[in-house]
C-alpha cells in the first residue's frame, strides 16, 4: 500500500498523509456521485457483501452516513510503540495537563515525519489542529502496520486486536498517550468510527490481495486506504458558515481527494510495487491495452504503456477536479494546507509525464523549489479563491 492521507496532504508512505483530510492510489474516468442520492444509510460493512451495488454506491453511503452527523453536530456522543496486546491505561485524561501532553506528542511525530503536512496546520485554530495530529497519528499508525518495520510479522488477528483497540478508544478507553488524544478528539467533533474501521479493512486487503480485476473493485480499495482520511478529517477541519454547498457535495470532494492522491501514489509507484510482486493497476484495462503483469515486471516503457498511462493519468486528475469543488467550501483556516496537498500531488502526475511514463526504474517527485513555490500559491487560492486569484494575476 503506497500510502493512506490526509485531506491535506500526499500519502502515509511518504509521511504525508498530509495535509489535511480531503489524503492515494488510482482512478476510474465516470464516477459521479450525484448518481446515487436515493442510497440508504444502511451500515457500509453490511453494503459490501451486495455484489450488485459498485462500489462507488457503497461508499457514498458512507459519505452519506458522515455528512448526517455534521448536520446535526452532535454534541452528546459518549466517547471519550504499537503493542497490540496491551490493555487500556489508567489516567484521568480529563485532565487538561495530561491531555496537552498527549496532543504534543502527537505534534512531535507530525514535526518529525510529515513536515509539510505539520506546517500546513500552524494556520488552523489551536484545537483543530491538535485534532488533527491525533487522527494523522492513528493513521499513520495503523499504515505502519503493513507497511512498517514489523509488517512481516501482521497477521489478519493482529488487525481485528488493532480494530477492537480502536473500539476502546472511541468509548473512553485509551491504551496510550497518542490513543488518548485520539479518544478526546472523538468527543469534540463528529467523527464517526466507520471510516476508522474501512482502512483497517484496506489494510486486510494489503495481506491478502495483490490483483485488482478492476476498477470498481480498486477504487474501493483507494476509499479503504485513503478516501477514509477525508471522512475522518472534514469534521475537524470545519466548513465554512457562509458555504451554500450541501454537506455532501462537500465530502465527496474530500472523498475524491483522497481517491486521487492514492491513485497518484498507484502510478508513481509502479515499479517498487512491481519489485514487491504487486500490481495495483486494473487488470482488465491492462489486458484492453495489449499489456500483462509480465510487461510490467520487465519494465519496459513501450508505445502501449505510453497510452495506457496517459489513460490512468486523465482519471487521476479528473478526480483532482472534483476535489477542487469542495476545498473552497472548507473553513478559511483550513483550506491552505487541503490546497497545498492537491496542487503538489497533481505535480507528481506532470513528473510522471516529464519522464516519459518511466515509473518502472524513474521516481516521480515534486522538487524543493517547486515545493516552495507551490506554498504561497496555493494560500492565495486559498484566501482569494482561484478564480479571484487568477483575476489578480492577469491583470
Amino acid at each position: 500500500m503506497s500510502g493512506v492521507l490526509l485531506w491535506v496532504n500526499c500519502g502515509l508512505k511518504e509521511n504525508a498523509i498530509s495535509l489535511m483530510g480531503l489524503v492515494g492510489r488510482d482512478v476510474r474516468t465516470q464516477r459521479r456521485f450525484r448518481h446515487c442520492s436515493g442510497i440508504s444509510f444502511a451500515c457500509f460493512s453490511s453494503a459490501v457483501v451486495e455484489p450488485t451495488r459498485s462500489s462507488e454506491e457503497r461508499v457514498y453511503e458512507v459519505v452519506l452516513k458522515q455528512a448526517a452527523l455534521v448536520k446535526e453536530q452532535r454534541k452528546d456522543i459518549k466517547k471519550r510503540g504499537l503493542n497490540l496486546d496491551d490493555k487500556p491505561i489508567e489516567g484521568d485524561f480529563t485532565n487538561g495537563e495530561l491531555l496537552s501532553s498527549a496532543y504534543d506528542r502527537c505534534g512531535d511525530v507530525c514535526a518529525e515525519y510529515a513536515k509539510t503536512f505539520y506546517l500546513g496546520t500552524q494556520l488552523m485554530t489551536q484545537e483543530r489542529r491538535k485534532a488533527i495530529w491525533a487522527i494523522y497519528v492513528w493513521c499513520r499508525r495503523t499504515d505502519e502496520l503493513v507497511d512498517g518495520p514489523n509488517a512481516s510479522h501482521i497477521t489478519p488477528k493482529a488487525l481485528d486486536r488493532w480494530e477492537q483497540r480502536l473500539t476502546d478508544v472511541f468509548e473512553g478507553r485509551p491504551y496510550d498517550m497518542y490513543d488518548a488524544a485520539l479518544s478526546d478528539t472523538v468527543t469534540k467533533y463528529p467523527v464517526d468510527i466507520q471510516p476508522f474501521k474501512d482502512m483497517i479493512e484496506g489494510m486486510r486487503l494489503d495481506l491478502r490481495k495483490s490483483r485488482y480485476n478492476n476498477f470498481d473493485e480498486l477504487y474501493l480499495y483507494c476509499y479503504y486506504v485513503a478516501g477514509t482520511v477525508g471522512l475522518m478529517s472534514v469534521p475537524v477541519m470545519g466548513i465554512e458558515p457562509q458555504s451554500k454547498a450541501s454537506t455532501e457535495s462537500i465530502y465527496n470532494a474530500a472523498l475524491a481527494l483522497g481517491i486521487a492522491n492514492q491513485l497518484t501514489n498507484i502510478l508513481r509507484d509502479v515499479g517498487e510495487d512491481a519489485r514487491r510482486g504487486r500490481v495495483y493497476l486494473p487488470q482488465d484495462e491492462l489486458a484492453q491495452a495489449g499489456l500483462s503483469d509480465d510487461d510490467i515486471f520487465r519494465g519496459r516503457v513501450t508505445d502501449k504503456w505510453r497510452n495506457f498511462m496517459k489513460g490512468q493519468i486523465k482519471r487521476a486528475r479528473m478526480f483532482f477536479d472534483e476535489a477542487e469543488k469542495g476545498v473552497s467550501e472548507l473553513s478559511s483556516a483550513s483550506r491552505w494546507p487541503v490546497w497545498a496537498s492537491l496542487l503538489l500531488y497533481r505535480q507528481i502526475l506532470d513528473s510522471i509525464e516529464a519522464n516519459d511514463y518511466n515509473n518502472f526504474t524513474k521516481r516521480a517527485y515534486v522538487g524543493k523549489a517547486k515545493k516552495l513555490l507551490s506554498l504561497p500559491v496555493a494560500f492565495g487560492i486559498a484566501t482569494f479563491g482561484p478564480q479571484k486569484l487568477a483575476k489578480m494575476t492577469t491583470r
